[in-house]
């Protein structure tokens, strides 16, 4: 038994070929030698041309699970802010009878306290259209959700089974899957961080000091994770197909960079690494598919090897960051006395578009990075570090905050914004953990 490959079938020569194989006999017939010779066709799925629906199959539940995947950490993300959301009702709640108590006996009251706690409940009332719309989106995301189980079930049934299905009706649900998606991550806007909570760690690392990340661009379908051992002279780079991957150090490439990297503040963006170049204050755009350098630029006056770097040094002069608003520069200058400067960049040309001097001394920061467009900074990388300067570019202000976190390794060399998951990625120690952030905002509505 033999097997050819003619005009993409396979087509199979066989003097008894057998049930089982799944082959269907066409015709029959007897050559000059009067052997016989049966000829049988494959089925669709072939081993010399894989049917292109079965490719288009495979690539719906890749996109499938990256949805699920989105969609998980959107859940997190809403229980959390929702049990916040609670406890800020019950504390209305609370107010609300004593005004009661207060209003029905005036005399357990005096004028001043009144009006103090009328003030306290007008400043809580905007809250409530924003906890009917929290719960409103959770009771969405659970629907597509479970859309997205539905959906998974139906493409395994295919899968097993390669019947007559209408394959742009399942491209079609998948984008608008993916739409509504894009719709609830867009939705809850930006805001004002107000906490930094529930720490998980994602995987243990061998060094000390490095930085690890997900594409900041939105929106976006990619889940490659990326990591980068070290924090200066490095140029190998890991790219893991999803977190779950990363998480067990399989399904990786590597990508060798043509320049050393300095310091732990590089960033994704739009499947491009954006990286400060080692003993300058070049920054580097480097594309992954191209394994090109695609654009590099000087950050005028930028310091760099060790002369501005954060607490914990570590060449960590200059950090790159994204959030809602697009690319960011932190970094300082002479002129500036060593405080923190915030410079926006274009993507494309790596030009300066706009600078703020913070007025924060960058040696007295543990970490820093930016949320809408305002830089968060810490006072400390070790155990019992907060959050303690906020500066917003938006109106060129800054304040001082009082924003905890837990440090569980005691050893943060890197920490970074991911607007699309809304999570903090931080290396800590040699851990990789992620730490969810709760926003304080006004729900954005179809009339906005």
């Amino acid at each position: 038994m033999f097997t050819t490959c003619i005009s993409g079938e396979i087509w199979q020569h066989a003097l008894y070929p057998s049930p089982e194989e799944g082959w269907q006999i066409y015709s029959s017939a007897q050559d000059a030698d009067g052997k016989c010779i049966c000829t049988v066709v494959a089925p669709a799925q072939n081993m010399c041309n894989r049917d292109p629906r079965s490719r288009q199959l495979r690539q719906l539940m890749e996109k499938v699970q990256n949805i699920t995947q989105s969609m998980e950490l959107l859940d997190l993300r809403t229980n959390r802010d929702l049990q916040y959301v609670r406890n800020t009702e019950s504390l209305m709640k609370a107010v609300d009878v004593k005004l009661k108590t207060a209003s029905d006996n005036p005399r357990s009251l005096n004028p001043k306290s009144l009006q103090e706690l009328k003030d306290k409940v007008t400043q809580l009332l905007p809250l409530l259209p924003v906890l009917e719309q929290y719960k409103t989106d959770a009771r969405q995301i659970s629907r597509v959700r479970e859309e997205v189980r539905n959906l998974s079930l139906v493409l395994m049934a295919i899968q097993e089974e390669m019947g007559a299905y209408d394959y742009e009706e399942l491209r079609h649900r998948v984008l608008l899957l993916e739409t509504r998606l894009h719709s609830c991550m867009q939705k809850l806007g930006c805001g004002k961080l107000t906490g930094v909570s529930n720490p998980i760690t994602i995987r243990a690392s061998g060094s000390r000091f490095g930085s690890w990340m997900t594409d900041t661009m939105i929106p976006s379908s990619d889940n490659r994770v990326w990591s980068m051992d070290g924090y200066f002279k490095g140029r190998r780079v890991l790219e893991y197909r999803t977190l779950n991957d990363f998480m067990k150090g399989q399904n990786f490439v590597q990508h060798q960079l043509p320049h050393p990297w300095a310091g732990t503040g590089h960033v994704v963006y739009n499947s491009s690494l954006y990286y400060n170049k080692y003993q300058s204050n070049i920054i580097i755009k480097y594309h992954f598919r191209s394994r090109s350098v695609l654009v590099q630029r000087s950050l005028s006056g930028a310091g760099y090897n060790n002369t501005f770097p954060y607490s914990w040094g570590g060449s960590s002069d200059i950090d790159l960051m994204a959030d809602e608003n697009g690319l960011w520069a932190v970094y300082t200058t002479i002129p500036n006395a060593g405080n923190i400067v915030i410079s926006r960049l274009e993507p494309q040309s790596l030009e300066v578009l706009q600078t703020w001097d913070t007025g924060f001394p960058k040696r007295s920061a543990g970490e820093s990075f930016m949320i809408c467009s305002t830089l968060y900074v810490t006072n400390s990388h070790l155990a019992g570090a907060k959050i303690y300067f906020a500066y917003y570019t938006n109106s060129s202000s800054y304040e001082y905050t009082d924003i905890p976190f837990h440090n569980q390794y005691s050893h943060i060399s890197m920490m970074d914004y991911n607007p699309r998951e809304r999570v903090l990625y931080t290396w800590n120690n040699g851990h990789q953990v992620l730490y969810n952030v709760t926003l304080f905002q006004v729900i954005k509505t179809a009339g906005d």
